[in-house]
């Protein structure tokens, strides 16, 4: 933009830049056109600042070219406000000051003052945004007309394709919405996206671009390209999309961490303190699900280093890990060794002296008197100051260290039982016992070999880290098992469903104390996590964990499995399970081509994923086959799970690509597994329930376990943990995506037959209806928005909205809806369809409505009016207002007025005859419409005693209008009848109300509540 002269007042050095776009007399009106498109495309190509503020007061002190920014405004008299202020309260101070740099200290000091006042007196913290980022939120909530608590995380610079023309602009990502702008040559392209609505996000590269992002929602395709770091803009995206499946499953918003180290000087110009706060938690995210660590613990920071390793005596390159309460370590050659310390463990930290061999070393001592030599530490002293911290934080009250035995029955006269066990005791020896134990491509190689039995229980503890929390949570189980005592609720009810129904066929289950266990250990999981509660199969993997584990143990274990290593399989809709069945498909066509599209014919993988994943092997494979399956998965992780499954298809290829139909491919697959035996199980037979064998088929060829394992690690052991997570993603998006579809598909065949509305009307007034709801969940509202949601109601009542979102969009669905009198109609309707009173309705409250308003016939419409009015006045006054924005606007005034006319002298005769009248059928008392006894002073109450409103105590109960009158009065006047009886364009409504969202406006008007 164009900059004027500086105006030099009252000989100090404070100086007033007025940077008005627009305006220059010096120039042709055609040539300051052409000048204005230009600057204005600069200023979006450039991220130019001058865009945020028309008018700025700046100051510069003599012997300086710094200008420094101490007031802006969007208007001249805004600015001029500023102005005066300052020379009332600074200017005439400056006289005091006898040279500049005295003036230049005091003036910069006055400033920073008045800003730390303002910001003590209104709350407002220090946060680490830079000024030019601050500006970048300026300009997004302005283009964007989004609220304050709509929090900008950063913004890139890139092209978006519209049609075949790119247009150069800047991609703004908040925690909510994708928003692009460019201003090019006079053209303005607006795009506003919510993550919500995103039902894939991909990178593709073509010829012209190798680098493009796509992002599909389920009307439209939009492509970015162009971008200097396409790499952090995509990781962003994905993880802001992430958040938003996060809340359509959970129902809650997103918060801000505050403890983050404050930001270095030298960090990068455009890194917010939002930004920074998603980075740290990707980060946590990947080094908990490394090292199976707790879910609330953040990673402080890591380092390259060397680790003394005694068992080969060698020092390993690789990273040390800091956390609140652990140290870790892996080697940068994957699965070399990887050691996890907690802190709780540790009881001496030093500093080794340094040598040419060893620089900067570092030991660590912990309880089991192991020590752990790391050295090459590029910031030692940092480090030690940090663990030093931390071990200050650590709880004393944790339970002491030790070997669990496992509680089933074993053989140790066995000889493969005894070998087993003494391979692990020399593997411990060598390595270490207990959670700090060296971790080695060798321990892995002991666990494929199977584990022996009286060593399960310790190992799954260690392995999936539920030791960990456990140790430090003592006391938790119990307590939870005493508080859920006796309860009941719908998680109680499905428990006592399935209790007995739990490896009815194993002797442990035979019995009420093995059921009691197993009851409190589900009941307690269900009271811990409300959100999950029970689900279906969690009682037969949880019945397992308690053969091998005491009971406390097996509840941890439950916690490992169902919040960290198989994230949302056990919610209510098994979301996780379906979305590593769309990874399963994925590794599927990858590793089996010519298999997958015969599966995808029988349509197989989608029913065996389920029972395969969810039970992990339990209830397909014999049992002592299957345990076998779970020791793998507690050390491996899910990629065992996938390796398998793939083994199991790639060894039945030519009997599935023979079968005509699912059910033949089933029972190929059913007769395989249950063919799957382990010689080396000491445990008595147990009968197979599953087995899908007949007595006239011929047995199917034992495989043995041991060796279906290996050859799944020998051909499909490439699968890393990495690209599970990249699938999981993409997956992810499309199951939560097709779940929303699912429910809303459920809603409006539910309701289309109660409205006059039609399916595609019903599914865009849907959508529009849970984005209301959402908007409670990260921009707030009059309510908590957990008290919006409840899963357990119906889906047509499930999601609410308040009065504040009812108003915004009655101002853009309702016909009746114009002029100054909208919120006060909105208000009568909302508190009309509200019917238990909690100052929320539900999507069918909201369309039945709407329905009427709209679709319904004229005596259902009238209805409506009347029943939204207590008072006579109310209704004549709504009557006057509605008509102010209609072209026959005269003529209705005039045909409103006749009918009040004649409805007063309707009520006037009822009101002598009161004692002679008699009611007609269907107008109670509470329905009538009556008159108060004041003047035009009117105060508006309503019949009903609604607390929200004043009450008048002279009321004429004599004087009474019913709705029949009101009718018959009404229909003697064309001009209403034609008014009301007029028909609405719905979907014409709701593009309106789609098209102001995609211009980045939020529907909820912000005036007062109900």
């Amino acid at each position: 933009c164009v900059t004027g002269p500086w105006c030099v007042l009252k000989g100090y050095s404070l100086r007033l830049e007025i940077t008005r776009k627009h305006h220059c007399l010096l120039l042709s009106q055609a040539f300051w056109c052409l000048l204005c498109l230009l600057v204005g495309t600069l200023d979006v190509v450039l991220d130019s600042s001058a865009r945020v503020a028309p008018y700025r007061i700046l100051y510069q002190a003599p012997d300086s070219l710094v200008y420094w920014t101490i007031a802006c405004g969007c208007s001249r008299k805004e600015i001029t406000e500023h102005w005066e202020w300052l020379e009332q309260n600074l200017l005439q101070t400056l006289s005091i000051f006898e040279n500049e740099n005295d003036i230049n200290t005091f003036v910069r000091g006055k400033i920073q003052g008045i800003i730390a006042e303002y910001n003590k007196i209104n709350g407002i913290k220090e946060d680490d945004d830079t000024e030019k980022f601050k500006e970048a939120i300026v300009k997004f909530h302005k283009l964007f007309g989004m609220p304050e608590e709509e929090k900008l995380v950063n913004y890139y610079s890139c092209s978006y394709w519209k049609g075949k023309v790119p247009r150069q602009g800047w991609v703004y990502l908040s925690i909510n919405h994708l928003c692009f702008y460019s201003f090019l040559m006079g053209r303005e392209a607006k795009l506003v996206i919510r993550w919500v609505d995103i039902t894939q996000l991909e990178k593709n590269a073509t010829l012209l671009f190798p680098d493009m992002i796509k992002v599909s929602t389920r009307s439209s395709e939009h492509f970015f390209s162009v971008f200097l770091n396409i790499s952090e803009t995509f990781k962003l995206m994905e993880q802001l999309a992430n958040i938003a499946m996060r809340q359509l499953l959970d129902n809650e918003g997103f918060e801000q961490d505050r403890s983050l180290p404050k930001l270095k000087k030298k960090s990068p110009k455009k890194v917010s303190a939002l930004k920074r706060d998603l980075d740290a938690r990707a980060k946590s995210e990947r080094y908990r699900a490394l090292f199976r660590l707790p879910k609330d613990e953040k990673l402080d920071g890591h380092t390259d280093c060397t680790l003394w390793t005694p068992f080969n005596k060698m020092h390993i390159l690789g990273q040390m890990f800091v956390s609140t309460n652990y140290i870790c370590f892996t080697s940068k050659e994957e699965n070399l060794c990887s050691l996890i310390i907690p802190l709780r463990e540790v009881t001496i930290v030093e500093k080794a002296d340094s040598s040419s061999v060893l620089p900067s070393p570092l030991s660590i001592s912990t309880k089991n008197r192991m020590t752990f030599l790391f050295a090459n530490l590029k910031d030692r002293d940092f480090l030690v100051q940090r663990i030093s911290d931390f071990l200050q934080q650590t709880t004393s009250k944790i339970y002491l260290d030790k070997n669990i035995s496992g509680s089933c029955i074993s053989s140790d006269d066995e000889a493969k039982e005894f070998l087993k066990e003494q391979a692990w005791k020399i593997h411990f020896a060598e390595y270490g016992q207990g959670v700090c134990m060296y971790r080695t491509e060798k321990t892995r190689d002991l666990v494929l070999k199977g584990i022996p039995e009286s060593m399960r229980g310790e190992l799954w503890l260690l392995f999936s880290g539920a030791i960990n929390e456990m140790t430090t949570h003592p006391g938790y189980y119990e307590d939870l098992v005493e508080k859920s005592m006796g309860k009941y609720n719908l998680a109680t009810e499905e428990i006592e469903r399935d209790l007995h129904r739990s490896l009815p066929e194993h002797p442990a289950f035979q019995n009420e104390m093995g059921i009691a266990a197993l009851r409190r250990v589900l009941t307690a999981y269900a009271f811990r996590n409300p959100n999950i509660g029970y689900c279906q199969a969690m009682n037969i993997v949880t019945s397992v964990l308690l053969l091998y584990a005491k009971e406390e143990e097996a509840f941890w274990l439950l916690v490992a499995l169902c919040e960290r290593m198989l994230p949302d399989y056990y919610n209510t809709r098994v979301v996780g399970a379906l979305v590593d069945q769309g990874v399963f498909e994925e590794l599927a066509r990858d590793y089996i081509p010519q298999l997958y599209d015969c599966m995808q014919d029988l349509g197989v993988i989608s029913t065996i994923s389920l029972s395969w994943f969810l039970t992990l092997f339990l209830s397909v494979m014999p049992f002592e086959s299957a345990v076998v399956v779970v020791d793998c998965f507690f050390c491996e992780g899910i990629k065992v799970i996938f390796q398998l499954a793939l083994a199991v298809l790639e060894a039945n290829v030519d009997k599935l690509l023979n079968c005509k139909d699912d059910g033949e491919a089933m029972t190929v697959l059913g007769r395989y597994l249950d063919s799957v035996t382990n010689k080396d199980s000491t445990l008595p037979p147990i009968p197979h329930l599953h087995s899908l064998l007949s007595d006239d088929v011929e047995p199917y060829p034992e495989v043995d376990i041991f060796r279906l394992i290996r050859s799944s690690y020998e051909k499909f052991g490439s699968i890393r943990a990495d690209l599970i997570e990249q699938m999981r993603f993409k997956q992810r998006l499309k199951v939560i995506q097709t779940l929303e579809d699912t429910t809303k598909r459920n809603v409006v065949r539910t309701i289309v037959t109660e409205t006059s509305f039609t399916i595609d009307e019903l599914e865009e007034l849907y959508a529009l209806f849970k984005a209301e709801h959402l908007t409670s969940c990260y921009w707030g509202g009059n309510s908590n928005a957990t008290e919006r949601h409840d899963p357990s109601l119906p889906y047509l009542e499930q999601y609410r909205i308040d009065f504040e979102q009812f108003k915004g969009m009655f101002a853009l669905l309702f016909p009746w809806a114009c002029g100054t009198h909208s919120d006060t109609l909105a208000a009568r309707l909302f508190r009309l369809l509200d019917e238990n009173g909690d100052l929320l309705i539900n999507f069918r409250e909201f369309v039945s409505g709407l329905s009427a308003a709209c679709h319904g016939d004229l005596t259902e419409k009238l209805k409506l009016l009347y029943k939204m009015h207590g008072q006579f006045i109310e209704l004549c006054k709504t009557m006057y207002n509605m008509f102010s924005e209609d072209p026959n606007e005269q003529d209705l005034y005039h045909a409103t007025a006749a009918v009040t006319s004649l409805l007063l002298e309707i009520g006037e005769v009822g009101n002598s005859m009161s004692s002679y009248s008699v009611l007609s059928a269907g107008s109670h008392e509470e329905e009538k419409l009556h008159c108060e006894d004041i003047g035009e002073d009117t105060v508006l109450v309503r019949s009903n005693h609604t607390p929200a409103l004043r009450r008048s105590t002279s009321i004429d109960r004599d004087w009474a209008i019913t709705f029949e009158q009101f009718l018959a009065s009404l229909l003697t006047e064309p001009a209403l009848v034609r008014y009301f009886d007029k028909p609405v364009s719905m979907m014409a409504r709701i593009t309106n109300a789609k098209n102001i969202r995609m211009r980045g406006k939020p529907i909820t008007s912000q005036s007062s509540q109900v």
